[in-house]
């Protein structure tokens, strides 16, 4: 068995978009990871995050909103940033760590009726999956 891989998933708040991709990544890659998530900020969970998960049989209700500076020590072997503003104020991690990109919308900001806002959690839920499918067959 390979070496257990870090991987480090960040975004602006750790609420929503970092917290989808934690939960596929770790659901899909079991032992062969440690799997974080952190942001630049702290906004705390979002519950349609964790509904919209849920509804696809992944279980983020027991994830904590973490800030970057949490895991400073750890060596990561990727760190995946996935909204621009996480991307340009990313802090500068060992140069081991392989850093990958990908600016996701940000559910949190959607408007409308419930089920509109729901909708798009949904959408962006999707778009992470199809993500974390391609990543876990590079790892």
């Amino acid at each position: 068995m390979p070496d257990k891989k870090n991987i480090l998933v960040l975004c602006t708040g750790n609420s929503c978009r970092s917290q989808l991709l934690h939960g596929y990544l770790a659901q899909t890659l079991g032992e062969r990871a440690a799997v974080y998530s952190a942001g630049v900020e702290v906004h705390g969970l979002n519950p349609r995050a964790v509904r919209v998960m849920a509804e696809d049989g992944v279980d983020i209700s027991t994830h904590t909103s973490n800030h970057v500076d949490e895991y400073a020590g750890v060596p990561f072997d990727y760190v995946i940033t996935v909204c621009d503003h996480a991307n340009e104020a990313c802090p500068v991690f060992p140069s081991t760590a392989k850093k990958l990109h990908h600016n996701f919308p940000d559910p949190a900001k959607a408007t409308g009726s419930e089920d509109e806002i729901m909708a798009q959690f949904r959408s962006v839920r999707d778009q992470v999956k199809a993500y974390a499918q391609d990543f876990v067959r590079t790892v």
